[in-house]
């Protein structure tokens, strides 16, 4: 254990996947804590200001400090974001959907407080990726996050049948995200490259009215004529032994 100190802690706050009222996926905990605290480290100011008003409404917007962390800020700026911390306050760090330091920029921050010693707390909240792992059938034993594939279609397929021999070579689910609006690129990839037997789920638009989550081979797949669109949307293969 280490050594106590004075600083603030740092709480990790996820936040919801979609639309929907944040106390339908986040505690009432979650709620009480944000209400206690007044500095946070967000990745969209407007994003954040409407999430506070949705989950603690009588909290005043006039007192809160805001840090915006995303492909703007300087790292100069990031030096500086956890000196309330360092001064005893607590703090918060929120992502624009799901948990904050998976697939999101805030993981720099929590890794700066780990080095400075100020104490992380992870709050309960949905995170995407676990979601669809839980509801996938695949192998919560063994997964592997990859992020999101090269977008020429080319380098795409190439990653593709990489992670496919991976996948079968370490009996390892193989996750994947996508931007949106090429999730149908993604998908049409996917069934022209892949083997028929490799099972593929695909979860959308997770905790939302609209949730759909379906785990078939990519020879079933090529008969379900499926449109994503731009819902938000989980990729996992893995090999059918």
């Amino acid at each position: 254990m280490g050594t106590e100190n004075s600083f603030g802690t740092l709480y990790l706050i996820s936040s919801p996947l979609g639309d929907n009222s944040p106390l339908e996926v986040l505690p009432l905990s979650v709620k009480t804590k944000v209400e206690e605290i007044d500095h946070f480290i967000v990745e969209n100011e407007k994003f954040a200001r409407r999430f506070f008003k949705k989950l603690v409404p009588n909290k005043s917007q006039d007192s809160l400090y805001l840090y915006p962390l995303n492909k703007f800020t300087t790292q100069e700026e990031i030096e500086t974001y956890l000196n309330p911390c360092f001064k005893g306050i607590q703090m918060g760090l929120i992502s624009d959907s799901g948990a904050p330091g998976i697939a999101d920029p805030g993981a720099i921050i929590v890794s700066k407080a780990h080095k400075s010693g100020v104490t992380v707390k992870p709050l309960v909240g949905p995170c995407s990726l676990i979601l669809a792992m839980m509801s996938s059938g695949m192998n919560g034993q063994n997964f592997a996050f990859n992020g999101y594939l090269p977008i020429d279609s080319k380098q795409r397929k190439k990653s593709l049948l990489k992670f496919e021999k991976k996948a079968i070579r370490e009996n390892q689910a193989q996750l994947f995200i996508e931007t949106p609006y090429r999730n149908d690129v993604l998908l049409r990839d996917m069934l022209n490259t892949l083997m028929p037997s490799t099972l593929l789920c695909i979860a959308s638009d997770l905790t939302l009215s609209s949730e759909f989550i379906k785990t078939l081979n990519i020879k079933e797949w090529k008969k379900q004529k499926l449109r994503l669109d731009k819902r938000p949307s989980i990729f996992i293969i893995e090999p059918y032994f």
